[in-house]
């Protein structure tokens, strides 16, 4: 018999791994469990919260007997407040909070967040909205303001991490078709709250900073202002790449193409951070961006008949993970291709022109929205290097899980595992291909985003495909939280 108060779940994760790969709770003192048999399982959570206060007896088989040095208290648990704008199924607050509430998947390994949400704010509650039930479920109180949450219920600061979700919901669409999401409102009341309190803790603001470059570039100067732990951005860059491809340090890069499928503006900031995330190491590091253009239907194809994009680059990335039922890439990258139907396969095009000379393509076309490909020329080269981002089953849902792992990282460390400036750079950079896009694709000079930042190795971030023989494609996707992959 032990007593289990002070462990961690990542101490537990270690006593379990030690023991056997599942841990059998045999006598339980807790008045508010009833077990059902003499042996039953308990998620990993619901056992740490009930350990708290009662004695647990740990056996396996064989039976093996814990010291008390292996029960020896690890590191605190981190407080975490979660400021979300929508949190219904499949909604990004699901798919990032599922794996800050239970055990989760990563490279292969179940993985403990070694932190607890404490508070919820929710902006809008429609009817198939799940915020109550996870409050009930987890014992996490929803508080009427971000302020409240973030001071549980206070007058200061009461966690040591905010999660910002400010995506889905009914937010008005402007003139340029940009979603108008809280990410800004979000962030200033958070913000708010650290002058109040004289203290700042790690932030994650999901996806871009906001539908406008004034309002990200003044988050982005008021966290380094105030020394604010800042991380943002999107999570397919953590997607499994295949085949695998990594791009030589400071390698020549002189043209790139990363390819989606989804929507115009949702689905290009993806699309852009792809591209952004893997060229950003090349020689010289990031030094900007001088100029940017949307364009579509024909004034695209005139744009590749100039040079000014490279059709057999794009149809190189395709290739990388050739897309069932549709003709080859070659066939998809000739401007009359269709994809069933009469719509052409390529819709849409943004043309990056980087400071260094270097070119720089994203492409919306007709595959699906769960996959991303991405194609290169390094100088001295002739044949392309390409891959694609595999997101794993359910969709984009276990996509979440590397950047779950990636923003804990950032929680514990007090540091993002790579640039902030990666998306500031991504969000100018998309706000000014919507002001082409309804100024009827003209060129948008961005003396905004010549700036430079240094790049990071990442990989230590990112899904590498072993999470992916444990959740396979033809296994069923749960319908609430998903817990440690099973």
């Amino acid at each position: 018999m032990l007593r289990m108060s002070g462990l961690t779940e990542r101490e537990f994760l270690n006593l379990a791994n030690d023991i056997s790969t599942r841990v059998h709770i045999t006598c339980i003192s807790f008045p508010t469990m009833t077990p059902s048999s003499d042996h039953f399982l308990l998620s990993r959570r619901r056992f740490l919260t009930s350990a708290s206060t009662g004695l647990v007896a740990l056996t396996s088989s064989p039976l093996t007997f814990l010291s008390p040095q292996a029960l020896a208290a690890g590191r605190k648990r981190l407080r975490v407040a979660a400021i979300t704008s929508e949190y219904s199924y499949r909604s990004h607050a699901h798919v990032i909070l599922e794996n800050f509430l239970e055990p989760y998947l990563f490279n292969g390994q179940l993985t403990s967040p070694d932190m607890d949400v404490v508070s919820l704010y929710v902006d809008q509650t429609p009817a198939n909205e799940l915020s109550r039930e996870i409050s009930v479920k987890y014992h996490i109180p929803i508080y009427k303001t971000i302020a409240g949450a973030l001071c549980c219920g206070g007058d200061r600061l009461a966690v040591d991490a905010v999660l910002s979700i400010g995506e889905h919901g009914k937010y008005p669409v402007n003139a340029k078709g940009q979603m108008e999401y809280p990410r800004k409102r979000f962030f200033d009341e958070i913000v708010a709250v650290f002058r109040k309190s004289n203290r700042v803790v790690p932030v994650f603001s999901d996806k871009h900073l906001s539908y406008r470059w004034d309002w990200a570039r003044e988050m982005y100067d008021t966290a380094r202002q105030m020394k604010i732990p800042f991380m943002a951005g999107s999570s397919v860059p953590l997607a499994e790449r295949t085949p695998s491809l990594e791009l030589p340090s400071r390698a020549r890069i002189e043209e790139a193409v990363s390819i989606h499928g989804g929507g115009v503006e949702s689905y290009d900031i993806h699309g852009l951070e792809v591209l952004q995330s893997m060229v950003e190491g090349r020689l010289g590091g990031e030094t900007g961006v001088a100029r940017v253009q949307f364009l579509e239907g024909e004034a695209l194809w005139q744009a590749a008949r100039e040079g000014r994009w490279s059709p057999e680059l794009a149809a190189a990335a395709l290739a990388a993970q050739p897309i069932q039922g549709l003709p080859p890439a070659q066939e998809l990258m000739r401007p009359m291709a269709k994809a069933g139907g009469d719509r052409p396969f390529v819709s849409h095009g943004i043309l990056v022109s980087y400071r260094d000379g270097t070119r720089g393509t994203m492409l919306g076309a007709g595959i699906t929205g769960i996959r991303w490909h991405f194609s290169c020329r390094l100088a001295g080269e002739t044949a392309p290097r390409a891959t694609s981002f595999y997101v794993g089953p359910w969709q984009n849902r276990n996509l979440f899980k590397a950047l779950s792992h990636a923003i804990q990282t950032h929680f514990r460390e007090r540091r993002p595992p790579y640039p902030v400036e990666r998306t500031l750079m991504t969000t100018g950079i998309l706000d000014a291909a919507m002001d082409s896009r309804v100024k009827g694709g003209t060129v948008q000079e961005t003396p905004q985003l010549l700036f430079a930042y240094k790049p990071r190795d990442f990989r230590r971030m990112r899904e590498l495909g072993a999470s992916w023989k444990i959740i396979t494609e033809d296994r069923p996707e749960p319908k609430g939280i998903e817990y440690g992959g099973r």
